[in-house]
């Protein structure tokens, strides 16, 4: 039986990608997007980011602790201690630590863990804090 309907927008919450040469990377994905008609979100001292696409440099402060197999996925939570529990199961399964749960620089209210999953994969889980969505997810719903 196929699909006939989706939720978006409730388990990823970003992805990072750590290169080689930032400036590179920016050229290549400003003109990808630009085509796209998505915006560059912004950028720091080592890192930018386009939507939930987040893309640094080795030595950027988003790309802290051990390096990794370059991949970092970031799944959301309900509260911090959804990401407690995460991050503990995550270890009890043969996960390593890569940064206990706790607040982070990111934004006011950013809490989050991290670990290595079997391959060195950065898997984040995060709560960004109290907030209010305007809905639980997009829901599509496929034309028969």
């Amino acid at each position: 039986m196929e699909t006939m309907q989706l939720h978006r927008g409730r388990l990823i919450d970003h992805i990072q990608l750590v290169v080689a040469d930032l400036q590179a990377s920016r050229r290549f994905y400003q003109a990808l997007f630009d085509v796209l008609g998505i915006p560059l979100g912004g950028e720091g001292d080592g890192y930018f980011w386009v939507d939930e696409l987040f893309v640094s440099s080795r030595d950027s402060q988003a790309a802290q602790g051990v390096l990794t197999g370059r991949h970092h996925l970031a799944f959301q939570a309900r509260d911090a201690g959804m990401v407690q529990a995460a991050y503990h199961a995550a270890l009890a399964a043969g996960g390593r630590d890569n940064g206990a749960p706790g607040e982070r620089p990111y934004h006011p209210g950013y809490y989050a863990g991290f670990m290595l999953d079997p391959d060195g994969n950065n898997i984040e889980v995060v709560y960004h804090g109290p907030a209010s969505r305007s809905a639980p997810s997009v829901r599509i719903d496929f034309d028969a």
